[in-house]
């Protein structure tokens, strides 16, 4: 599903991700983890057609993200570490206007609205505007409006951040349902004890570079994914 061909992106004379290559197929929950300022931001942020790369290619079911962005982007979902939506609109009026953009019938959207917004405890808070939303509800309404369109793949970065836990075990379910189901995430985050029950894979960046890619057990073998990525840690600096 997401096709990410030796990426290589840099910020002035700064190498941001180096020679990135890192497959996730359908079906698959990846986790995405590494120190601040790894690269992981960055990648995804690729991924979804907001940066360029400077080397590689990327592409999402096929269709490459360079070349017919749009197309790409029909078949993704990007929900960003800090969710910047549009504050003098009515969640109801974000949610429909996100449905809007990728043609979504009146009545299949009503039904999605309705079902998700329950699930994440939000339906009450839609009408009022989002400006008076509480960080957590505005991390909802993203997550919904990310669900809405039924991505093939869904790009995550720290999705749970801001969510109570109610919301956080609605969040985990609608994941794995989405995989389940065919679809692909890949998510980025630094709760690894979360990551390690989740997943089924996991990729691990360190200064730009994929130091470990595989499902969970591989990588972490008889260990915590905790101890495993503590330990590449040390390995880099010493």
């Amino acid at each position: 599903m997401l096709h990410i061909e030796h990426f290589t992106k840099r910020y002035g004379g700064k190498t941001a991700v180096d020679d990135l290559s890192l497959h996730v197929a359908p079906g698959e929950l990846c986790a995405f983890i590494g120190h601040n300022g790894a690269g992981k931001t960055t990648t995804l942020k690729a991924c979804c057609g907001l940066l360029q790369a400077d080397e590689g290619t990327v592409t999402v079911g096929g269709v490459s993200v360079k070349d017919d962005p749009l197309a790409a982007k029909r078949l993704l979902a990007y929900i960003p570490d800090n969710p910047d939506l549009y504050e003098f609109l009515s969640g109801y009026d974000f949610l429909n206007f996100v449905a809007d953009i990728y043609g979504i019938p009146k009545d299949v959207r009503a039904e999605r609205i309705g079902r998700l917004g329950d699930q994440l405890e939000i339906t009450g808070a839609l009408p009022s505007l989002i400006s008076e939303y509480s960080h957590g509800m505005k991390q909802k309404v993203a997550v919904l409006a990310a669900f809405l369109h039924e991505p093939k793949l869904l790009l995550m970065d720290e999705p749970f951040v801001g969510l109570d836990p109610v919301a956080s075990h609605q969040l985990k379910l609608l994941m794995t349902e989405h995989c389940e189901k065919g679809g692909a995430i890949l998510y980025s985050t630094h709760v690894l004890e979360v990551a390690e029950k989740l997943c089924d894979r996991v990729a691990i960046l360190q200064n730009g570079k994929l130091v470990a890619n595989g499902t969970m057990d591989e990588v972490k073998g008889d260990s915590s994914l905790e101890s495993v990525f503590l330990g590449l840690a040390e390995q880099k600096e010493a």
